[in-house]
This record gives C-alpha cells, sequence and structure tokens, in this order.
C-alpha cells in the first residue's frame, strides 16, 4: 500500500515505520541469514533483527491501541505522540532483543529516542532533529560494544550518521542521505573483515539496518528505496582467496576479538534491572569472561549479551549485579565454533518438539526431555516469528509444536504454516498448560509413525486436566464471583474456581475439585514466589486422602503463575 509522503517524523510514522522495517526485514530474513559467518556461523541475524523489530513494533502498536480506547479519541483522533511512539519502540526493542545484532539495533533504535522523545511536548522532528537522532544512535551502540571494530554494523551506523550530517532538509532528505550512505558502507564491509572476504559476502548486521534504514525513507517519503548494497561504492574487484595469509577473526556484528581456532561454547543473554554503578562493574567482569560483550539499556534496564564458556558464571555475575530475567542460554554446538568460514551443514533430525514454557525450570525439564523451548516471560507472550525461529532451530523434517496456552494457538498456527512452507512437516497440538506439555511430551516415541505419535501426544494432552493459583492484580468479576487485588484465585482449565485469601488453602481446594473427576497422576509445578511448603502439604493431602495417585512435582522458576496443577 503506497504511503503518503511526509517530510516530518511523528508518532504516526514511527508507528508506519515500524511495520515497514518489519516487512522488509520479513523479505531479507534468509538472504541475512545466509550471509551471517560470523562470530558463529548459524544463520540467524536475519532472524534476530526480525524478532527484535517485531517486538518493538508489538510495543508501538499497544500504545496505538490503548490510545484508541481513551474517551474522546473518535473527536480527537490525533493518537499518541512522537516521544510515546520512539519511547515504545526503543522499549519493545530492548526486551525483545535477539542475539548481536538485535542487541545493537536496540540501542541505536534507543540513542534515536533519546533525542527525539528528549521533548515530550514535540509533535513531530524535523530534519536537524533526525540528524542528530542518527548521530546518537551510533555513538551509543559503539559504546554499549566492550571491543568496536571496523567493517561491522557499527561501522554501517556512523556512516549513516556521517552522511546524515551533511544533509540540508527535511526528515525525508536526512533519511535518504543515512540510507545512501549505509549502502556505500556496507558494501566496503569485506575490504574491512577478512572473514567476510574469504565468505565473499557483506556484513550481515550491517544489511539489516540498511534495511530498517530503507524502511524509515519510505515512512518518511513514501518512496520504496533500493536496500542493496551499492558495490560501486567500496567492495573490492577481487576478494582474497584460500591463500589469502589469515588475521585474526573478528567478530561481524560486534567487532569482538577472537581466535581463528575457535570461541565461547554459549550465548549468554539475559534482561537485568540494574543500577549504572552496577552494571559498569558487570561489563568489566563479563569482558574478562568472554567475548561479543554487549550491554545495551538504561534507566534501570539492560539488555545483556555476551559469548562465554562458562554459562553460570554470565548468570551469576548478572545476580550480583541486580535482577536478571528472561535468561536465554544457547549451546553452540559442534562445528558452530567461531571459525569465520562457513560451516558444513547440519544433518536434519526426523523429530523434534518445540515448546512454550512460562519459566526457566520448565525450560530445562522440557529440554531434558529433547524439547527445543521458547521462554515466555509473564505478560510477554512470544511472537509468531519467535515460535518460527524455534522450529529452524530445531531442524528437524517433523516438528511438534506445544504452544502451552489458549492465547497462543493462533500465533502458533500463524508460525507452523510458514514452517509448511519451508519444507518442514509441522504438527501444531492446541495444549492450554505446560502441564498438558508434559503429559504429551511423556508419551512420545520419536520411533513411531509422526502421525501416530501426535495422535498419541494430543490424547496425552486433552485427558490431562489443568489448574493453576495465581494472586489478582486488580478488582474484577470472575466465573467465581468478585475478587479484589492481592486475592489468591484458583482456576480449573482456565477459569475462575476459587477465590480465596491463602495460596495453600486455595491450592488444596483446587486440587481436591479436580480430584473429583478421578486421576491417576498429579504433576505440580512450583514457582518461586509461592510458599516453600506448597508442595510438601499438597502432597500429604494426595497421599493421604487419594489412593493409588501418584504425584510429581517440578520447580518452574519465575513462572508467573504460584503453581501450575495436571491431574491425568
Amino acid at each position: 500500500m503506497a504511503q503518503v509522503p511526509q517530510t516530518f517524523l511523528d508518532g504516526l510514522a514511527v508507528r508506519t515505520w515500524c511495520g515497514l522495517a518489519l516487512r522488509a526485514l520479513g523479505r531479507a530474513r534468509a538472504e541475512i541469514d545466509a550471509i551471517n559467518v560470523y562470530p558463529v556461523a548459524d544463520g540467524d541475524t536475519g532472524t534476530n533483527l526480525y524478532l527484535t523489530v517485531e517486538s518493538a513494533a508489538t510495543a508501538v502498536e499497544a500504545v496505538f491501541a490503548g490510545y484508541e480506547t481513551q474517551p474522546g479519541y473518535e473527536t480527537q483522533p490525533a493518537g499518541p505522540t512522537l516521544a510515546d511512539a520512539v519511547r515504545a519502540m526503543a522499549h519493545g526493542a530492548l526486551i525483545g532483543a535477539r542475539g548481536n545484532s538485535g542487541t545493537i539495533l536496540a540501542q541505536l533504535l534507543r540513542g534515536m529516542a533519546q533525542v527525539l522523545a528528549a521533548d515530550g511536548a514535540q509533535p513531530r522532528c524535523d530534519g536537524p532533529a533526525l540528524r542528530l537522532a542518527l548521530r546518537r544512535a551510533a555513538d551509543s551502540a559503539r559504546q554499549a560494544v566492550a571491543h568496536p571494530v571496523e567493517g561491522t554494523v557499527l561501522t554501517v551506523a556512523s556512516a549513516a550518521a556521517d552522511a546524515a550530517e551533511r544533509a540540508d532538509g527535511d526528515c525525508g532528505t536526512v533519511a535518504r542521505a543515512a540510507h545512501e550512505g549505509a549502502r556505500a558502507a556496507l558494501a566496503a564491509t569485506p575490504a574491512q573483515l577478512s572473514v567476510l572476504a574469504r565468505a565473499g559476502v557483506v556484513d550481515a548486521g550491517g544489511s539489516g539496518l540498511v534495511a530498517v534504514l530503507g524502511a524509515l525513507v519510505e515512512a518518511c517519503t513514501g518512496e520504496t528505496v533500493d536496500t542493496e548494497p551499492d558495490r560501486a561504492a567500496g567492495t573490492p574487484d577481487a576478494l582474497p582467496g584460500p591463500e589469502t595469509e589469515a588475521e585474526p577473526v573478528l567478530d561481524a556484528d560486534t567487532g569482538a576479538c577472537a581466535a581463528e581456532d575457535g570461541g565461547p561454547a554459549f550465548e549468554v543473554i539475559y534482561l537485568l534491572e540494574a543500577d549504572d554503578t552496577a552494571v559498569a562493574r558487570l561489563r568489566t567482569r563479563l569482558d574478562a569472561l568472554g567475548d561479543s560483550l554487549v550491554v545495551v539499556g538504561g534507566d534501570g534496564l539492560w539488555n545483556v549479551h555476551v559469548h562465554v564458556d562458562d554459562a553460570g558464571a554470565a548468570v551469576e555475575a548478572g545476580v550480583e549485579a541486580g535482577r536478571p530475567y528472561r535468561i536465554r542460554i544457547t549451546h553452540f554446538g559442534l562445528g558452530d565454533v567461531h571459525t569465520g568460514g562457513p560451516r558444513p551443514p547440519r544433518e536434519r533430525a526426523q523429530r523434534a518438539v518445540v515448546a512454550v514454557v512460562p519459566g526457566q525450570g520448565l525450560a530445562e525439564l522440557y529440554a531434558e526431555a529433547g524439547a527445543t523451548t521458547v521462554l515466555a516471560r509473564p505478560g510477554e507472550p512470544p511472537a509468531s516469528g519467535e515460535l518460527l525461529a524455534a522450529v529452524r532451530r530445531a531442524h528437524a523434517r517433523e516438528v511438534v509444536l506445544l504452544p502451552n496456552d489458549a492465547e497462543l494457538r493462533d500465533t502458533a498456527a500463524a508460525a507452523a504454516e510458514q514452517a509448511r512452507t519451508e519444507g518442514v512437516r509441522v504438527a501444531l497440538i492446541p495444549t492450554r498448560s505446560a502441564v498438558q506439555g508434559i503429559a504429551a511430551l511423556a508419551v512420545s516415541e520419536p520411533g513411531r509413525r509422526f502421525d501416530e505419535d501426535v495422535v498419541q501426544m494430543t490424547s496425552a494432552a486433552g485427558a490431562t486436566r489443568y489448574g493453576e493459583v495465581v494472586v489478582a492484580e486488580h478488582r474484577s468479576w470472575t466465573t467465581a464471583g468478585i475478587c479484589q487485588a492481592g486475592d489468591v484465585l484458583g482456576l480449573i482449565d482456565g477459569d475462575v474456581a476459587v477465590i480465596g485469601a491463602d495460596v495453600t488453602t486455595t491450592a488444596e481446594t483446587v486440587l481436591d475439585r479436580m480430584l473429583q473427576a478421578g486421576g491417576e497422576l498429579v504433576t505440580l509445578v512450583v514457582g518461586d514466589e509461592a510458599p516453600e511448603t506448597v508442595a510438601a502439604h499438597l502432597e500429604t493431602r494426595v497421599r493421604e486422602s487419594y489412593l493409588a495417585v501418584d504425584t510429581a512435582v517440578y520447580r518452574g522458576g519465575h513462572q508467573g503463575a504460584l503453581l501450575l496443577i495436571g491431574v491425568e
């Protein structure tokens, strides 16, 4: 759909920019993944950038949706301010940032927001303000990287800012200059990083940034631009061949140094609530533990990314600095070390299970059972792109997808449909709780025919009633009556069945009601915020009151609900 030309950037233009950037990265994702050769040639830079922008776009859409529900919107449909939109964009990117490239992009957007939202009363920004925003973005991203090196996305961002500063005009003129400067810099990256030259590719992260800047031009002017690198602007006519003398390999996204004969085994990413002083100490400690260190954010919330051999030490450092959460640890695996050259294609597994889980404890449980997991933080459900990335990561011909949440069924269906277009056979089992997913996993047998296995897993999930115990956040009507903020709610199969004041008593009531229809196995998943004694109390209750019923207890970590209950 053609965009209305604009010579300024306001809240609506930011919304348009996010949507266009998401579509541009969606189109370019596979190509960017394919040129991702370093620090780990795992082909995920395009996907990471897509997921980061998807999170930013979702946050902006939420701001607009909230505004449209306010009284008087019909008569004053101006929409959110520029400051509201760019703050939401930056925050969404920060909490959803993936990988080196996504983390750096989040800081670029945050740097822009710091300028564009500095005066919240301004309804729009002009060309000079956009120039300042692009410069702040490039400088703040460079400062966030422990060891910046030229020939990376940082170089492309700096070139975009340099070109913008030379432009004289409105936002469209400045955005177009920034995009053209970025394209020229991207084309020159193989001459700056030998790992890119040997592979015959440009920097993957920089390529994604060019797509994002192209979307900015379109949002400001309505004109579609070419996002291919300007190969006349610096790409050497003949790239070095295999006989070229080897040089130290550098991180193609962040510029961190690494030895060509190997590198750290784990990628560790987490959000961190901490003050500036604690984060400064954290940077020093993590820099000594590994490489590819990028710490972005501010105002008490940070996104931490590092490659290390000791993942536990990296997380422990975060605990000492503040409160880490949404912790993601990825093992690069054999053949995925920092080699800078192309790796042999990995053989696809025959079958895999991909599951959404609400807490780190369950993520570990599912992983032990062989599943690929997607961690869902309370209040921040994963998007379809994140589920699709997990299906790709599973690298199997056949995939069983367990959303483990009724609200995620449509999201999971969209991811499954996209995966099928890529040649993966996907079966979506509409599990509504993680305990149903546990039941499905328990009966899975990879040696069975795919259809038979799916039927057995679906049957096991369907035969499992699920309950949960949560604390009400606000006063509301429920199927059990009116609850007040702070009340303990017991839910059975998604509906509120009990309103109580005590966690243990409410949990016992829920369990008794669930077992009235019979059962052979009770599964309890205990969250970090639940009382220490609740699991032991419920185990005793089952043992003394329900003969021949077994109980299994797991620690769920920070999972949102105080307690999850499954009855099979």
